[in-house]
């Protein structure tokens, strides 16, 4: 059976299919799913962020919302860019297999080359220590992206 979680992910991206942008009030989505907001904040972090491929932005207060847009496919390079610019110095796996998915899903790298990508950047294979570990990771990310980017640059 589909997890809480899961449901709201669901939910909210089939909203957002339908609608193109998405604006929510927290308490509103947790109690159609007689959840703690937290729990669709939750969601919102970890289902939704940069590196697979949403903006999500808060607007606190009375009458708050949360608004989520997908970042569109014809704006590869600016997003490819953020992206980038959004690498700290260290990712970690899970972040590392979102942003590789999101590459896949919109195209940019195929099937076989997000494979490959998901092996080298696991953690056994790079075995090292952390903090180390994730510096190198965050490297190889970023170089990824960076070949990308300017692939996509020569394309026009």
């Amino acid at each position: 059976m589909d997890t809480l979680v899961t449901r709201i992910e669901y939910y909210l991206k089939k909203m957002l299919e339908k609608q193109g942008r998405l604006r929510i009030q927290r308490n509103e989505v947790a109690a159609r799913f007689d959840c703690a907001p937290s729990q669709v904040s939750y969601v919102l972090q970890t289902r939704f962020s940069l590196d697979r491929g949403y903006l999500v932005q808060s607007q606190r207060g009375g009458g708050g919302y949360v608004e989520i847009v997908e970042i569109p496919r014809e704006k590869r390079k600016e997003y490819l860019s953020r992206l980038h610019s959004s690498l700290g110095s260290g990712i970690t796996q899970q972040e590392a297999l979102d942003i590789l998915h999101r590459l896949e899903r919109d195209k940019l790298l195929t099937r076989r080359e997000c494979l490959l990508l998901q092996n080298i950047v696991r953690r056994d294979i790079l075995d090292i220590s952390l903090p180390r570990r994730d510096i190198l990771r965050g490297k190889i990310l970023k170089s990824v992206i960076e070949s990308l980017y300017w692939n996509l640059h020569k394309e026009g």
